[in-house]
């Protein structure tokens, strides 16, 4: 019954106004004890909605990785740590990257949220990463036996990361390619270090280096080293390259010298973190009034990025209305819960600017410039707000305009390359579902190049998932599927 008599504590974080002066993470550990109070708040229901899952509504339903989360909340609670890291570690790769940076949907589905307040899982499961690192229980564990199938994957986001990290335990011999100087992905180019520090991300991948699994950086498959190379050297080639596409803005002025893809924007901020590269102009807020098109996570980031470069101010356009505060009808338990929320960035902008910086029901109409060619402003409309449309224009000044509206899917030249067709969104079409095999023999897809863009736990259970399909393509066994 602890979930009706101990009340429901969110993680502590940084004061905005200190944390935008530095790029390091935002939240801050829960004691222990706290921590133990939390986990008792778990009703160790009869059906663990949090672990089912699921698309409901469009929106997921529960831990698609099915992380065993009652079971590790008890050992907390009972304050067996280990074991509840052992638990935890069965379904969770890289459980030290969902704690930052998954949304929990296992917490809108968690039934104790039914009647009161969910239970706190996400800062649970980032206590029992950190302790299972600290006390040395994260440590190589390389197989005891190899195999001799090689395996490549192309990409190392979680997908991919996952997918190694599993045919690697089984002894498979796993060469992770990567275009970036670095391996993580998105992880270590696309989440800011204010929700993932980098080394957080180095030491992961240092784990899995020294279980066996080669990385090979700076490498552009299609032209470092060809599909048809690929094919030859390896007898499995799964590819796990995100949807890295972004979505444009075809609009009069898009040309403009100020205006460009957030991705492009959060990649060289997190170069500059990670390097101290000198930022180029596009991509320094320093002093800028800044725009944000799209009301997604990756627009939250852009405010909270050029917040801490130093802007003169920062707005961010929806083209949604704001969300109300409470589940509406048409969004019951145990869909994800679909209500307003003052996130990190949004907090940040208040404390500095006085005001929330989102913007509802905008559409961009036409960007402005000057007369060498730079962006000096745009014109917006409104979306369908209440059945009526209002066509009135209204200007905005800008100095910078950052696109967040979206992802098309994984990029078409790779894909070309091994002869792979994909849908007018961008995803692989002849992935099999159970498969994971493409047309192409030998040839698998996972993650958001084969889902589409989508959460960091559907990308780890692609990663999973495929895995098994390729194991059992490669050695006619179910030595993945049964675990």
């Amino acid at each position: 019954m602890g979930f009706l008599n101990i009340e429901k504590k969110k993680q502590a974080e940084r004061d905005p106004v200190e944390r935008v002066k530095d790029w390091r993470e935002y939240k801050k550990a829960m004691p222990e004890t706290e921590i133990r109070e939390q986990a008792a708040r778990c009703m160790d229901c009869g059906t663990p909605y949090c672990q089912v899952g699921v698309t409901l509504n469009r929106g997921t339903t529960g831990c698609p990785i099915h992380n065993l989360i009652p079971e590790w909340n008890d050992l907390v609670y009972r304050g067996l740590w280990k074991e509840a890291y052992e638990r935890l570690a069965k379904t969770n790769n890289f459980p030290e990257f969902t704690s930052r940076a998954c949304p929990a949907p296992c917490e809108g589905s968690c039934t104790a949220g039914f009647v009161s307040e969910p239970v706190s899982i996400k800062s649970i499961e980032r206590a029992i990463i950190d302790r299972a690192f600290e006390e040395g229980w994260v440590a190589p564990r390389p197989p005891r036996r190899r195999t001799n199938k090689k395996v490549a994957v192309i990409g190392s986001g979680p997908a991919g990361l996952a997918c190694a990290d599993q045919l690697n335990k089984i002894g498979h011999n796993v060469t992770v390619f990567e275009r970036s100087d670095r391996p993580g992905g998105l992880l270590m180019y696309g989440i800011p270090s204010m929700k993932i520090e980098k080394d957080i991300v180095d030491r992961r991948v240092n784990l899995l280096k020294q279980e066996g699994i080669v990385f090979k950086t700076s490498v552009d498959v299609g032209t470092d080293i060809t599909a048809s190379e690929l094919r030859n050297n390896f007898d499995a080639v799964i590819l796990c390259t995100g949807a890295g596409k972004h979505r444009e803005l075809p609009i009069e002025g898009r040309g403009l010298a100020g205006i460009a893809p957030a991705m492009d924007y959060l990649t060289a901020s997190n170069r500059y973190v990670l390097y101290g590269e000198e930022l180029k102009p596009d991509f320094d807020a320093r002093g800028k009034r800044v725009i944000v098109i799209g009301g997604g996570d990756t627009g939250e980031d852009c405010v909270a990025t050029a917040i801490r470069q130093g802007c003169k101010s920062v707005v961010q356009f929806g083209k949604h209305g704001r969300l109300p505060d409470e589940r509406s009808d048409k969004n019951p338990w145990p869909e994800h819960p679909n209500v307003f929320s003052l996130d990190y960035a949004y907090e940040e902008a208040e404390e500095l600017f006085g005001r929330d910086p989102r913007e509802y029901y905008i559409e961009t109409q036409k960007f402005i410039g000057d007369k060498n060619g730079h962006v000096t402003g745009l014109e917006t409309g409104s979306f369908l707000k209440n059945g009526t449309e209002n066509k009135r224009l209204k200007h905005w000044d800008a100095d910078m305009v950052l696109i967040a509206i979206g992802f098309q899917g994984a990029e078409d030249r790779l894909f070309d390359d091994f002869g792979i067709n994909k849908d007018p969104s961008g995803r692989v079409i002849d992935a099999g579902e159970h498969s994971y095999q493409t047309s192409r023999d030998g040839i698998f897809a996972a993650g958001d190049a084969r889902r589409g863009a989508s959460l960091i736990v559907w990308a780890i259970e692609e990663g999973r998932k495929a895995a098994a399909a390729v194991d059992l393509y490669l050695d006619k066994k179910l030595s993945l599927l049964n675990q």
